[in-house]
């Protein structure tokens, strides 16, 4: 008893984060055997009013800068501050809860405001033709949510116990150190909480003051201008903690993968198209118009081909589904408690209604047409079902969902079908854009799934009581970005001067008018981008993380490379493997540190813009690019050192 109440104390498992040995098995933090408080009335009510107040700062955040933060991390440190200040015992489980009840706020907020705004974008130019109301809004992003949680949950062992060690897991490893940090006794807490002030103080100062460039670019320099005009060759690199924590946790494995993605593209691609276009057009210009339609083709072949890998597990999840409903699954009971799922048999029955109340959606409230209805309905549930396993692998390997570019080829699909159908022109953008709005929000949920059952796995949470709670959160959620989403587009609009810039929804604007209305589409970047990743799969590279690389803008791939060389450099550096491992596991912690103070002032240097604080500086371009070195320099070398510090256990 003595030596088990001293391991729970330590926190983290030492082999939570690696691959298990033959015969190894993986004991949570809370341990299957016993029972503890995870759904209570504080987790219930905590966790809604974090979903509320998430919902509503992410989708104002990301309609305004094209970047909705991840709600699991600040929301996490919310729930540990808040357990500590109220004294609670046996907090961890409902801080769990807590967690995976508020985080529905990001993930429903991405699938809404990537798609559902270019409506009121569309409609300012074709007026009445095109409508909208809280109900279509509401209806996409809850019913996209809920079919996101249902068609995961066969899934979750997959990710979650049969792949152990085999995917980084970054945000969820992030997560995962903010909430056993609470537990921690004596010092063990202490790097996590020196390197969260530190990440969130800079990150704070950057994104509010912008006393240095938040953005390195080689377009500062003379040189560097003049090679961006006429070669259409730049280099840029994000200074932010939080990304720089994000590359160190991905490793140096993928980080180099995904780069090498973003390099093909801006140091091949890019320039090579520069040489057929206009010369005034800037190498951003041409990857965000052109260039990166062969990362969204890359992006789908990478998933078609990984459904064609994960075919056996697609059939024996739907197979133990189909033996469960009929009554040969075997008894629940039999389950351990950390492995206990939303059975199959109320899973199948959740899974039909909410199929049969989507079809209702789009027949009454969107096309009006049965044929046309029933083509939209295939279309949304073959694609959403298949793709969950795409999603849920983009977070488990790069804690990035590449929705937007899952939801464009989605939409390019379901486009190119619909107009088959005879479903074009206004009507055809509208149910076009609200189908693509399921379809999105159910891929953005599959990702915060993977991420809600690894941090439950590595915890011991009962999977059961996640699945069931996620889905109330994800209703309150849907319901607060669909008022949110209208407020704001009477308050600010989203096309025109001074209005919020949804560059999602923009772009989605952009490539549906075309094919609804007659133009071109760009079918050749797309077939380019899918037959790279058919010969990057031939060639046993990773295609999906090349392609995200493709696809995720230079400035942000960057820095994750730059994280994974200082994981590298630090868990190398000496003979002794538990040095290197110490090393390592305290940089984990750090980078972990990064990513939660980072996004936590994230959300509040937003919140201050949003009451109106607005600071000017009159500080030059040059330094605040000098100053961008030297800060992010001084970053790295924190990283460095304080990781180095770490000694072996005896």
């Amino acid at each position: 008893m003595q030596e088990e109440k001293k391991r729970e104390g330590t926190g983290i498992p030492e082999n939570a984060f690696r691959e298990l040995k033959p015969g190894e098995n993986y004991v949570p933090v809370m341990r299957p055997d016993r029972v503890y408080p995870e759904v209570t009335p504080y987790s219930v009510s905590v966790g809604l009013l974090m979903a509320v107040i998430f919902s509503a700062a992410a989708a104002y955040l990301g309609l305004k800068v094209g970047q909705v933060f991840e709600a699991a991390i600040p929301i996490a440190i919310i729930a540990v501050g808040l357990s500590g200040a109220l004294g609670k015992r046996n907090a961890l489980g409902q801080n769990v809860i807590i967690q995976s009840i508020g985080a529905s706020s990001g993930v429903v907020v991405a699938g809404a405001i990537f798609t559902l705004p270019a409506l009121y974008i569309l409609q300012a130019t074709y007026g009445e033709e095109i409508t909208v109301s809280f109900l279509e809004i509401f209806l996409s992003s809850l019913l996209g949510g809920v079919l996101g949680i249902l068609f995961f949950i066969p899934f979750r062992k997959y990710f979650c116990s049969d792949m152990h060690g085999k995917f980084p897991f970054p945000e969820a490893t992030a997560t995962t150190q903010v909430l056993i940090s609470g537990e921690k006794a004596g010092n063990q807490a202490k790097p996590l909480i020196v390197a969260g002030l530190v990440g969130g103080i800079y990150d704070f100062l950057l994104s509010t003051f912008g006393w240095w460039s938040e953005t390195l670019t080689t377009k500062a320099t003379a040189w560097g201008a003049e090679i961006a005009q006429n070669a259409k060759m730049v280099f840029k690199i994000n200074t932010g903690a939080a990304v720089l924590g994000l590359g160190y946790i991905v490793g140096l494995k993928y980080s180099f993968i995904i780069f090498a993605g973003s390099a093909f593209i801006w140091y091949v691609i890019v320039p090579l198209m520069g040489t057929l276009t206009p010369n005034f057009l800037s190498p951003e210009e041409i990857f965000s118009e052109q260039a990166r339609y062969i990362g969204i083709g890359g992006i789908a072949m990478s998933g078609i081909i990984g459904i064609i890998k994960s075919w056996g597990i697609i059939r024996s999840a739907v197979g133990l589904a189909g033996r469960e409903f009929k009554g040969k699954g075997g008894s629940v009971q039999q389950v351990v408690r950390t492995q206990r799922d939303i059975s199959m048999k109320i899973l199948t029955f959740a899974l039909i209604a909410a199929l049969i109340v989507t079809f209702v959606f789009f027949y009454f409230g969107v096309i009006h047409n049965l044929l046309q209805t029933v083509v939209a309905f295939v279309v949304v549930t073959v694609i959403a079902f298949l793709f969950t396993t795409v999603a849920a692998n983009a977070i488990a390997i790069v804690g990035t969902n590449p929705v937007s570019g899952m939801t464009l080829m989605t939409l390019i699909i379901a486009s190119a079908v619909f107009v088959a159908v005879g479903m074009k022109g206004a009507s055809g953008i509208v149910a076009s854009m609200i189908i693509g709005g399921v379809v999105c929000t159910a891929l953005s949920m599959a990702g915060g799934m993977v991420t809600d059952m690894k941090i439950g796995y590595w915890l011991g949470s009962t999977p059961k009581k996640q699945q069931t709670w996620k889905l109330v959160g994800t209703l309150v959620s849907a319901a607060t970005v669909g008022g949110v989403i209208m407020i704001l587009a009477k308050v600010y609009g989203f096309s025109g001067p001074n209005a919020l810039v949804a560059p999602q929804a923009n772009a989605m604007a952009a490539v549906i008018e075309p094919l609804m209305m007659g133009g071109n589409t760009p079918w050749m970047l797309y077939g380019v981008g899918a037959v790279l990743a058919v010969l990057l799969n031939w060639l046993g590279v990773p295609a999906l993380a090349f392609s995200l690389g493709m696809f995720i803008p230079m400035e942000l791939n960057a820095p994750l490379l730059v994280g994974g060389l200082i994981s590298w450099f630090v868990s190398n550096r000496s003979k002794d493997k538990a040095l290197n491992d110490a090393r390592r596991d305290r940089g984990t912690l750090l980078a972990s540190g990064f990513i939660a103070g980072g996004a936590l002032m994230g959300v509040v240097s937003a919140g201050m813009r949003f009451a109106g604080f607005d600071y000017s500086h009159s500080l030059s371009e040059g330094m605040l690019q000098t100053g961008g070195i030297v800060m992010y320099l001084l970053l790295i070398a924190y990283l460095v050192w304080d990781s180095m510090r770490a000694k072996k256990e005896i």
